[in-house]
């Protein structure tokens, strides 16, 4: 089992920044790809970026993409999301997630979830 803890999250005006923390312990022996999800309100869960703790593999969304810059940090089991020039339609409940499959971007291939952190982008 995988635990893993997002921070980070909060309240932001249209063009500011904010970067995620997702910080992961027990098992993580076998964890080969970590992800960035987001969950807006009445909407489905949905991939926002995805990065290989070798590193070798960083994909996102087309939606954040050179907005948002998913990095790790391998001596601290931690992985961060950079997002800049933030939108009102970036509000949503961000989670971390780890996959043990390599370069995993769909959400069945991840198998623990964080809690979720909460950023909301004001106009």
């Amino acid at each position: 089992q995988v635990q893993l803890v997002e921070s980070g999250g909060g309240l932001v005006q249209a063009g500011g920044s904010l970067r995620l923390s997702c910080a992961a312990s027990g098992r993580t022996f076998n964890s080969a790809t970590m992800g960035w999800f987001r969950q807006a309100p009445g909407k489905e869960r949905e991939f926002v970026a995805a990065i290989t703790w070798s590193g070798g593999f960083r994909y996102y969304a087309d939606s954040v993409k050179g907005r948002f810059t998913i990095s790790r940090d391998n001596a601290k089991n931690t992985v961060y999301l950079q997002m800049n020039s933030l939108k009102p339609e970036d509000t949503a409940v961000y989670y971390c997630a780890d996959s043990t499959v390599v370069a995993a971007t769909v959400i069945p291939k991840f198998r623990s979830w964080g809690q979720g952190t909460q950023v909301t982008v004001s106009s």
